[in-house]
């Protein structure tokens, strides 16, 4: 089997597994925080079960980089799918037995499964070249729009199955998808010289390589664009039922902005591709704060739909463009390295968010989260717009 036909078959298994593995968190940001409002005392901890999601999404990404370095991304994948096979059971438990304490450890072990779910992206650029891992990246996230669909429907579908226990029969299904992508993951085959050089030594050392210019400004990029996602999305379903919506109407609500998360990587390979990741990076990071305008224009539930669908496109374009640039910023043998560094700065910046989201939605309100993109949208722009001037006038210098 060619390089070339063992990494498009790469690309197919990790867009599958992306399609179960993605519809997790769906799933906990739909109604984490109403079994949050059903488990706890304290208003202020209802988003706690969605942010210790997060959080052991930020805490996973360095092991389990170390994982995959050491056995291989095969073999960390299938651990990281134990984890959410565990955590789904677990959360459900929680439920079961009305402990707030077993449903966080649910939720925080489903952030160590996200962990592995988040590289996939990686995984499938390493197996190609130059301008073709914006593509594959965009590839493998086109499964997102499937877990778009998945997550939501589960939601709706499983969340009374066990009338006694309203919302356990999501979370069993949560562990029912893990359980499914074993199998899939099965299939990953990492062509020889890959898995070599994912285990390799050598290259720059980590504060080499944090200390470039553009690989500061591409972590700065994802932690912007998904930190304001997160930011805001774990606090749009309170909002929406605290404002009148109801459950479901919130729940779609989220199914709409995580189709919108994931629709445009049909296009954003071949945008980054045209434009540059730069400015595509920029526009993704404008249209974010276009949201915070369109939330800020009132409580009705077309603002906070189109708000989120919003969101979701900037998280789209600004991520996936954070993430080719990061791409450019390594050697095959200083990959481990560079990849893990990013997530673990970028998710852990969204565990933070995460947190703060809750405390600032139940002190302050909605219209003040959404005042605060605007700021940290500017402080990544600039930059961003003044390094994609430049990559412009370059090219057209060829």
């Amino acid at each position: 089997m060619t390089r070339q036909t063992t990494a498009r078959r790469n690309i197919y298994v990790l867009t599958t597994a992306q399609a179960l593995g993605a519809a997790s968190p769906p799933i906990i940001v739909s109604l984490g925080g109403l079994v949050g409002q059903q488990l706890s005392e304290d208003p202020a901890l209802v988003t706690l079960p969605v942010s210790l999601f997060n959080l052991g999404l930020a805490l996973g990404t360095l092991p389990s980089a170390a994982v995959m370095r050491r056995f291989g991304r095969r073999s960390g994948y299938v651990l990281g799918a134990g984890f959410g096979i565990a955590s789904g059971l677990v959360a459900a438990f929680g439920i079961f037995s009305a402990s707030f304490l077993l449903f966080c450890l649910g939720t925080f072990t489903a952030g160590f499964y996200a962990a592995y779910v988040q590289s996939y992206r990686f995984a499938a650029a390493d197996a190609v070249e130059g301008e073709m891992k914006a593509r594959a990246i965009s590839a493998v996230m086109i499964g997102g729009l499937i877990a778009a669909i998945i997550g939501p429907q589960i939601v709706i579908w499983t969340r009374d199955a066990l009338p006694q226990t309203p919302y356990a029969g999501s979370f069993l299904s949560q562990a029912g998808l893990a359980l499914l992508a074993l199998p899939v993951l099965l299939m990953l085959r990492t062509p020889k010289e890959t898995a070599a050089l994912a285990g390799a030594g050598g290259g720059r050392s980590l504060g080499q390589i944090l200390l470039q210019p553009r690989y500061m400004l591409a972590v700065a990029a994802g932690v912007v664009s998904y930190g304001l996602m997160v930011f805001v999305m774990t606090a749009a379903p309170i909002a929406m039922v605290g404002h009148g919506h109801s459950v479901d109407q919130a729940a779609l609500g989220i199914q709409w902005h995580v189709l919108a998360m994931f629709a445009p990587s049909f296009i954003t390979g071949r945008l980054i591709t045209r434009f540059g990741k730069e400015r595509v990076t920029a526009l993704g990071l404008l249209l974010i704060a276009v949201s915070a305008v369109v939330a800020l224009g009132g409580l009705a539930l077309a603002h906070f739909w189109i708000s989120l669908v919003l969101l979701g496109i900037g998280w789209n374009f600004g991520f996936i463009g954070a993430t080719a640039m990061v791409t450019d910023c390594h050697s095959d043998a200083e990959r481990g390295k560079a990849q893990g560094a990013n997530d673990f700065m970028v998710f852990g910046t969204v565990a933070a968010a995460s947190f703060f989201a809750g405390t600032l939605l139940h002190a302050s309100g909605w219209q003040t989260m959404n005042w605060l993109i605007f700021p940290a949208v500017a402080l990544v722009l600039m930059p961003l717009l003044l390094v994609s001037g430049r990559s412009g006038r370059a090219l057209r210098a060829r």
